[in-house]
């Protein structure tokens, strides 16, 4: 595809809104695996986020655009001239380079989440508390309306705390979370029945399936994306321990058993498959890191997963592509997003947000 520049304004400027007719429309969120228009993610452009290190979260961006564009339209947002400078001499005409001012680039968390209903797509936006009062960036609360202004799609928005890596879709009204997010008193301090309520407002969602917690040492607090994943109506993946010095062993068979036990909202039992996990993962502090197989794109044609040198990614690798018989599964490095300190700590899915067609 041809490179072009998009310049989008970061005022609210000509901001599509629903009107007040159009607010009880029934929306659905597709499933991941449906058609897609447009996958956006974002190019690193903060330094002081990075530790510094710049190169390294880019060369894994770099990679997931150039395999996503095989198939895939991909909207590259930068921040600054320097940013899509460096985005353009990297990727050339790969991507749409999109000015537009973020924090980071934790597009599924800041992001809209793009739906269907009868008047067409909406982008559902969320209020943001940067993940809990953690990591308060300028712009992370503003990136979500811009991106809805590009893709031309009317805005419909709740003004309680949610991030789009705490929540995965079956596109039938069932919904994948975790009590260690959704019920954490930094995000709204709900009670379960108020967060069920809340996801039945905003997606009408029907059935809610509750896992625990996530992975040890999640900056989210749990999220959803880095455990499970729906990989079609009914069925589910996750992952099984590496070793028996995986520090996330007992919480991995917790989560399956978890699923195992759940039926979804057409009141089918899940169908669970287990994918190898990463295992002990220590970044270049020593920390012990959230690595996950789980954080994977479902693209069109395409399901990027992000791997990280370890002995078992080979074998995660063919777990999925057993899943996805009718996509190619590919393995891509996520060591630089990934990141150490409290720089990074997600990967492929937390910096994607698709656009469905």
């Amino acid at each position: 595809m041809p490179w072009r520049l998009l310049i989008v304004p970061t005022h609210r400027q000509q901001e599509v809104m629903m009107q007040p007719d159009d607010l009880n429309t029934t929306v659905v969120v597709p499933p991941e695996w449906a058609i897609l228009k447009a996958v956006w993610t974002a190019w690193p452009a903060n330094a002081d986020e990075w530790n510094g290190d710049l190169e390294s979260p880019r060369r894994d961006v770099a990679e997931l655009v150039r395999a996503l564009a095989e198939t895939n339209t991909v909207r590259l947002l930068v921040n600054g001239a320097e940013a899509e400078a460096s985005a353009r001499a990297v990727l050339g005409g790969t991507a749409d380079i999109i000015q537009a001012r973020y924090g980071d680039i934790w597009l599924r968390d800041t992001g809209p989440i793009f739906s269907r209903s009868d008047l067409g797509p909406i982008a559902l936006r969320f209020a943001t508390n940067s993940w809990g009062g953690k990591y308060d960036l300028p712009d992370d609360a503003t990136v979500g309306d811009d991106v809805a202004r590009i893709a031309e799609a009317p805005v419909r928005r709740f003004d309680f705390v949610l991030e789009g890596g705490a929540v995965d879709h079956d596109g039938e009204g069932t919904i994948l979370t975790t009590r260690q997010t959704l019920l954490n008193p930094n995000r709204n301090g709900w009670s379960k029945e108020q967060a069920e309520a809340a996801l039945a407002q905003a997606f009408n969602a029907r059935k809610v399936i509750w896992i625990d917690e996530g992975l040890h040492n999640d900056h989210t607090d749990g999220h959803v994306d880095n455990i499970a994943r729906f990989v079609g109506p009914g069925r589910v993946v996750c992952q099984a321990p590496a070793g028996d010095d995986d520090p996330n062993r007992e919480t991995l068979d917790a989560i399956a058993a978890s699923l195992e036990a759940a039926t979804d909202a057409c009141g089918r039992k899940l169908e669970v498959t287990r994918v190898p996990g990463v295992g002990l993962y220590r970044n270049a502090l020593g920390e012990i890191s959230p690595a996950s197989h789980m954080n994977f794109i479902i693209a069109n044609g395409l399901v990027i997963v992000p791997v990280y040198g370890t002995s078992t990614q080979e074998a995660a690798l063919e777990a999925l592509r057993g899943v996805f018989p009718d996509h190619k599964v590919i393995g891509v490095s996520s060591k630089g997003l990934l990141g150490c300190g409290t720089a990074g700590g997600g990967s492929f899915h937390c910096i994607t947000q698709q656009e469905p067609r």
